[in-house]
């Protein structure tokens, strides 16, 4: 045999192995690569959420879940609007202008439209849960001057009615208020701000 073609059947021989290793690389990975997308739980998950205010009357509040978190709707009556004011050298930051807030949320009322408050529910200081005390006054076992808003329980936190914390509380920032749009005047998309909407 010449030495001309043991190198061409070589040549032929590592091709096709180069050529079926390729093969068998790329199959290989393309279930790897598949696993690293999301999945559609995780993608439900982050998802914006379509909440239904149509129905809150005045001085209620519901409870949806995006990302996880509870975000809290409030419809604020005028009262509860007006308590807004009383407290606004109370509170640590009246504008929102010490936290990462969106645009519409640097303002008294904290809101795209100031009849409805959309706030996460998560307190800052250390993730608990606060608890609703909407009534003015002692009536839930707050100060006689208390205008109503939330308290947490696990280390005294007070904010008031649109989630601003009072000054020398745990919480070091206001309630976060998430990303939102109004789809109409019944419904809020959570999770996207009006510019993504």
């Amino acid at each position: 045999m010449s030495d001309q073609k043991v190198d061409s059947e070589r040549r032929a021989l590592i091709l096709a192995t180069s050529a079926a290793g390729g093969v068998a690389v790329a199959a290989a990975a393309v279930p790897f690569v598949a696993s690293l997308a999301p999945s559609e739980r995780a993608k439900a998950a982050g998802a914006p959420v379509v909440a239904d205010i149509g129905k809150l009357a005045p001085g209620e509040k519901m409870v949806v879940k995006w990302r996880g978190k509870p975000v809290w709707i409030l419809r604020r009556t005028p009262e509860m609007l007006a308590s807004l004011e009383k407290v606004a050298d109370r509170v640590s930051d009246p504008a929102s202008e010490k936290s990462d807030q969106p645009d519409y949320a640097k303002n008294t009322a904290r809101a795209v439209k100031d009849e409805y408050l959309v706030v996460v529910g998560i307190c800052t200081h250390l993730g608990c849960s606060p608890s609703d005390k909407i009534k003015p006054g002692n009536a839930e076992g707050m100060p006689a001057d208390w205008q109503g808003g939330f308290f947490c329980p696990c280390h005294g936190s007070q904010f008031d009615l649109a989630g601003r914390v009072f000054k020398a509380m745990p919480a070091p920032t206001n309630l976060e208020i998430p990303p939102y749009t109004y789809l109409s005047d019944t419904s809020i998309l959570i999770g996207e701000d009006p510019k993504e909407a």
